[in-house]
Formats: structure tokens, sequence, C-alpha cells
């Protein structure tokens, strides 16, 4: 039964590793909807319909989630009609506010301890983040930390 489920899990990730670019094949398509609440914050995605997305999924002990947090705000200083919602994956809900605190996020996030969203976007690795436009339609996917204040970022971000 072991074999049975170390095959299964081998077989899921070589399946989406293939779809680890950022260009995986649900471009173009409506953004999978979802309700988190981690008892603190709720995000609802169709409540930002209207407005560009900027999905981050990411954990505090993630080195490059850490790297690229600093862009990530600044970013959302420079665009504030940008929607940065950051998802967590977290499983220590003392550790992630501590560290909410301690770093200044003042973006939208909340904590997904069982990796519901990450599961449904098909992230095996963090961080990666979604580009959803005003439609909730994905537009682009970004795998590793970016600086989201490099020009051609913020110049994709300013067309949509």
């Amino acid at each position: 039964m072991r074999k049975f489920w170390a095959s299964a899990v081998l077989v899921v990730l070589l399946v989406t590793g293939c779809d680890r670019g950022d260009h995986p094949g649900n471009i173009g398509k409506a953004a999978p909807q979802f309700v988190m609440s981690d008892g603190t914050r709720t995000v609802d995605l169709s409540k930002l319909r209207g407005r560009v997305v900027l999905l981050n999924l990411w954990a505090t002990y993630c080195a490059p989630c850490i790297e690229e947090l600093p862009s990530l705000l600044a970013l959302q200083k420079k665009m504030p009609d940008i929607a940065v919602v950051a998802v967590s994956m977290d499983q220590d809900p003392d550790v992630y506010r501590k560290f909410l605190v301690d770093h200044h996020v003042d973006v939208l996030t909340v904590r997904d301890e069982e990796m519901k969203v990450n599961a449904l976007y098909g992230t095996v690795q963090i961080p990666e983040t979604y580009v959803i436009d005003r439609q909730g339609v994905l537009r682009r996917k970004f795998v590793g930390a970016q600086d989201w204040t490099k020009p051609e970022i913020m110049d994709f971000l300013r067309k949509m």
C-alpha cells in the first residue's frame, strides 16, 4: 500500500511539475474562486472582481518569499489600485502573526494551513504569484522570488 501512495504522489508531482512555467495551461481561463478565513481575516476572491489581483502564495519559513516581500509591499504602496492578496501556508498561527507584525506586512493576507488554495491553483513550490485581471481571468504566473518594482513588471500591471 505504501508503494501505491508513493507512486501516486510521484505521479502528481511529475504532472504538476510539467506546468511550473509562467505560462501554465490555465492562463486565459477564469481564476479558481475561493473564500479563505483564518479566524482573523477573510479573503473572498470574487469580491475583488473589478480590480487587478496579485495572488501571492508564500510562507514565513520560505527564504525566497521573504526575499521578495519588501518589493511586494513597495508595489502595493506604488500601485494601491492593485489588490495584493497573500496566502500563507504556515501551520503555526503565532509564528505567522509575529512575522506579519515584525515585517510590517500591510497587504491583505490570510493563513491557509491546509494549503487548499495551493491545491486549487496547482502550486507545489513557493513563492508563486498569479496575476488575475479585472474580469477574474488568470493572465500570468510568476514562479520564484520577483522584484515587484522592476519597470517591466510594473508596466505589465499598469496595462492590465
